[in-house]
Formats: structure tokens, C-alpha cells, sequence
């Protein structure tokens, strides 16, 4: 079989260097994010996420799967306070999940986050009721307000610039 022709051809690779981005800070309340990809057309967010100690995201249904890893702290699902997540742990979230993400107030350090998510989050207030829709053109809409409050123009890729960068 001969070697097949280049579909997506590429001047440069698409990489994002985090130690050379600036860090978006409360894009949420506790939640800090450097955007690494995100793809609005096909629902897949990638991001490198630190929460503060104490910080507590609304409880969340998911329509597809998350991989999630923590590069440094702890965090665990209210649903299953004795799991903890801790620095080098992995986990695979399957679709239709539903849970809440917190980080432990006691923590002393920030907690890090490496994370690729399919589809949306849908949120709910803490008596059940539906709160949103969180997806990566939400994601990508909520980071853009915040890093121009910041002063930042934030480099992350977008599929829909033909694979290049979003600036």
C-alpha cells in the first residue's frame, strides 16, 4: 500500500504552551483557565482548568464523555466524598453521568486540571431545577468575556479557523 495523500496539510504544528499563555483568572467564580481547543461545531472543549480551594461547580449532567486529569491538588465528587482525585489520577467520565465537582476548602494548594470534554454539561441549581447549558461555545463565550476584562487575547485552537489558531 503506498504511503496515502495529506488530507489536512499543516505549515506548523498547533500547539499551545501554557507556561507561555496568560491565565485567564475567574472566567467562573474560583475558576481559572488557559483554553487549549475548542470546537463549538463538534462539541469537544479541551482546557487546562485551576480551581481554588473551596470552589464548588453546580451539579451536572453529561451527554458525553470527559477525560480528566489532575496535574496537581484534589478535588471529588460530592456523591462520593471518600474518592478523592489527587495529583496523577485519571478519570473517565462516561456520558449521562450526573455529579457535582468540588475542591475541598481545607486544600493548600491550587487544584490543576488537565480536561477534554464531549458535549455539554447541563447544569442544575441545587433543588434540581435546570440552570444551563454549558458547551464549548458557551465555555469559549464565557473565556472571551473574561480575558477582555483582563486585558488578554487568549491563543487557543479553533477547529473552525480551518485548524489554526483563534487569532
Amino acid at each position: 500500500m503506498a504511503l496515502p495523500d495529506i488530507i489536512n496539510h499543516q505549515d506548523f504544528l498547533l500547539t499551545i504552551h501554557t507556561n507561555d499563555e496568560k491565565l485567564i483568572k475567574n472566567a467562573l467564580p474560583g475558576v481559572h483557565i488557559y483554553p487549549l481547543m475548542l470546537d463549538s461545531e463538534n462539541g469537544v472543549w479541551v482546557l487546562r482548568v485551576l480551581f481554588e480551594p473551596g470552589t464548588v461547580l453546580p451539579k451536572h449532567f453529561h451527554t458525553g464523555v470527559v477525560h480528566l486529569y489532575t496535574l496537581a491538588g484534589s478535588w471529588h465528587y460530592t456523591e462520593y466524598p471518600d474518592d478523592l482525585q489527587v495529583a496523577g489520577s485519571y478519570l473517565f467520565e462516561p456520558g449521562g453521568s450526573i455529579h457535582q465537582f468540588q475542591v475541598p476548602a481545607d486544600n493548600t494548594e491550587v487544584t490543576d486540571t488537565f480536561m477534554v470534554v464531549m458535549g455539554s454539561n447541563i447544569n442544575f441549581d441545587p433543588d434540581g431545577n435546570y440552570m444551563n447549558i454549558m458547551d464549548a461555545g458557551w465555555i469559549e463565550q464565557v473565556m472571551l468575556a473574561a480575558a477582555k476584562e483582563q486585558g488578554i487575547e487568549p491563543n487557543y485552537i479553533k477547529p473552525k479557523s480551518l485548524y489554526g489558531f483563534s487569532k
